[in-house]
Parts: C-alpha cells; structure tokens; sequence
C-alpha cells in the first residue's frame, strides 16, 4: 500500500508540469521550496521543542548567496552553489543557536524574530551589494552547459532537491541524533542525565535547520528571479510556523502536508484580499481545535485504527 502510494506521488511529481498550466507548474516549485524550509524548522521546533520565528531571515541568507555566488562566480556551478548557500546559513545558524543555548520559550522566540529583523536591515544597508530596497535581479541558474530558462526547468531542480531533503531528514530522525532530539523534546533534565549533551544536540539542531533554509533560500532565488528585502517580513516566518503546526509537529510527512496546505491556501485567497487576514486565522484556529496533533496525526490515526482493531 505505502509502495503504490509513493508511486503514485513520483508518477504525479514527473507528469505535473504537462498536466497543468503554467501558473500551476510554479506554484508546485514554491510548494516544494517552503516543505523544505518547513522540514528545516520542524528538526528544530518539532523535534527539539526550540520555536523559531527567525526563518524568513535564513531564507533571504540563503537566497543572497546563491544570487550573489551566480552573479559573481557564475563558473562555480549549480550545485556548488546551493551547497554554499545551505552551508552559510547553517554557519550563520551555528552563530544564532550558540547564544540562544540559555534561552528558551518566549524568550528564544523573541531572540529569532530580532534576527529577523536584523537580516532585513542588512540587506537594506548593504546595498552596494544586495541593491537594497531596489531588488536583486537573479540570472537563469545553469546545470552545466543547460540554462535552466522555464518553469518546468526549474521545477524539476527543485522537486529533485526536494526529494533529497526529504529523504535526508527521514534518515536523520532515525539516527542516534534524531533520537536525541526527541530526547531533548520530551525533557531536557531527563535527557542530560541520560548522558545527552543537550547544548550540542540543541546547536546541531539550529545548524540542521539553518542549512535546510539556506538551500530552499537558493531555489527561491532561482525560482523567483528577483529578490528584494520585503519578501523576507515577519509574516513569512509565521508562515513556516503554521506550516509544522497545521501539517503536524514532530513529522516529516507533517512538514510536507502544512506546507502544501498553506502555500495553497494563501494562493487562493489573493482573491479574497479584504479578508485575508480574518479567513486564514479562523482558518489556522479550527485546525488547532479540531486537530491538535496536526493533519499528518488526524491522518495516521484511522489507519492504526483499521490495522489493529
């Protein structure tokens, strides 16, 4: 059953781009960028118990990086590209989580969001090198000798990036560090005294997290084409968060599922601008009441109910 279901899902995931119009096609890119940042932040919110809401900060790292590393050495390569922009905001990360090892609830999620703030200021004023409130045009990323020009292109890049990730953070939580951070999340006294360095664990989580966004900051750069400051606001970070919240704490599949539902939901309701903000939290808040555990855990629980009866 799982095998025909993740058949079905790659079938689904080649044949989109000629299936569907354009709009469609980078719609899917954008879906698949925030599931990664969402996997990002469920390492360090869901499996950690570290909220953040200072990811919209690594994602613009990430995405200057890659724009930047594309205009200036365009000879470095795609994928090198995209490692460098996941390993500097993994490094930037390492510098935020080390401060923030005392800190925690209100407090930790007041430091992210300063950071956030702080990112967009920097990419204000250093505008002989980002362009500043002007924007940052992207050049087409290039796979080799292949432009990547289209949306198709494009979205296979990330789809393929995506699939990885995924596969990466599956692999992750089922290693002595996945353990240990669901440790750390259970109880941080009972985990240090079954021997778990909380401070490193806690530190590795926000590098993990950091470089997941640094990378999906690459493809969005890649993906949108221009960049500037006010796409990287508060609210985007509010976003990730209620993506792991809706989608389901704790759960790659979770990750996966909030990010398609809000990335879908804020599309649709462009056209309902006056009442946005009013649907979307009515919206957010019955998700909440009604699945407390998420989409992901709502979903699990009839099918462990029709296996053990």
């Amino acid at each position: 059953m799982r095998r025909a279901a993740l058949a079905a899902g790659g079938s689904l995931l080649l044949i989109w781009p000629w299936a569907v119009p354009r709009y469609f096609v980078f719609l899917a890119s954008l879906i698949v960028i925030n599931a990664i940042v969402a996997l990002g932040l469920n390492l360090l919110s869901g499996y950690t118990n570290q909220l953040s809401f200072g990811h919209a900060g690594f994602l613009a790292i990430g995405a200057y990086t890659a724009a930047l590393l594309t205009i200036h050495a365009p000879g470095l390569g795609l994928v090198p590209t995209l490692a460098a922009a996941g390993l500097a905001t993994g490094a930037v990360g390492v510098g935020l989580g080390l401060p923030c090892l005392r800190l925690g609830g209100l407090y930790l999620t007041m430091a992210t969001l300063a950071f956030g703030f702080v990112v967009t200021e920097a990419i204000l004023n250093l505008d002989t090198l980002t362009r500043g409130a002007d924007g940052l045009r992207v050049p087409v990323a290039r796979l080799g000798p292949w432009p990547l020009g289209t949306d198709t292109a494009r979205y296979y890049l990330v789809v393929v990036v995506g699939v990885l990730m995924v596969a990466a953070a599956r692999n992750i939580v089922r290693t002595r560090t996945g353990r240990a951070f669901l440790a750390i999340r259970e109880s941080e006294v009972a985990a240090h005294t079954s021997g778990v360095p909380v401070a490193v664990y806690r530190t590795i989580a926000f590098a993990l997290s950091a470089f997941y966004t640094g990378v999906a900051g690459g493809l969005f750069a890649f993906v949108i084409g221009h960049l500037s400051p006010d796409a990287f606001d508060v609210f985007l970070s509010v976003d990730f968060v209620a993506m792991i919240i809706v989608g389901g704490l704790g759960s790659v599949a979770g990750s996966l599922i909030g990010a398609t539902v809000i990335t879908v939901l804020h599309d649709w309701l462009a056209q309902f601008q006056n009442y946005r903000p009013l649907i979307f939290g009515a919206i957010l808040i019955a998700c909440m009441l009604f699945m407390p555990g998420g989409i992901a855990s709502a979903l699990r629980r009839p099918l462990t109910k029709g296996g053990n009866p």
